[in-house]
């Protein structure tokens, strides 16, 4: 039988803009133990059908990997926002696209370990193009993809973010 942890205490060990660090002591099977734990506000993953077997892809730095990487848009759920709102947000400020079809597909923790992170997926089709929106700190590039292309970068191991992974193998099942 699986050993589920209690908390017995908990501290905020940092307060920060995007991210808040807890330490928590728990029970375990030989006594107690210390976790710390990030707490995020979540994000928003989209799938945005360009064209037929197409999605919007984009390009950004990211500091903590110290590189640009290739992903699809997502970004941070604002403090009340519902995650479809966050989607719908991102995709316009990152794409400059807006929707006429947006569909929940999964959510998922990226990183179960250290951290509460939850990630929406959505699913968006009909786009109509716009002016892009980004926040006042992001350079980003779009680009539109082929999904068949994306998969088998993904196969070589050539895309290395977890959520652009989840993203596209659920692309290329689900867009026709």
């Amino acid at each position: 039988m699986t050993f589920e942890e209690k908390t017995l205490s908990e501290e905020t060990i940092y307060k920060g803009k995007i991210i808040d660090l807890k330490r928590q002591e728990v029970t375990v099977k030989s006594g107690t133990s210390w976790r710390e734990i990030i707490v995020h506000s979540g994000g928003a993953v989209v799938i945005a059908v360009t064209g037929p077997r197409k999605i919007a892809m984009i390009r950004q730095f990211r500091k903590p990997a110290e590189k640009v990487m290739f992903e699809v848009p997502a970004g941070k759920i604002d403090p009340g926002e519902e995650p479809v709102d966050a989607a719908i947000r991102e995709l316009k400020e990152e794409t400059g696209f807006t929707a006429s079809s947006v569909r929940y597909l999964t959510r998922f923790y990226p990183t179960v370990g250290y951290s509460r992170e939850v990630l929406y997926l959505y699913l968006m089709e009909g786009l109509t193009p716009g002016d892009t929106d980004f926040d006042e700190n992001e350079a980003i590039d779009m680009e539109e993809w082929s999904i068949d292309d994306l998969h088998e970068m993904v196969m070589r191991g050539e895309i290395d973010d977890a959520k652009t992974i989840i993203a596209i193998e659920y692309a290329n099942i689900l867009v026709k």
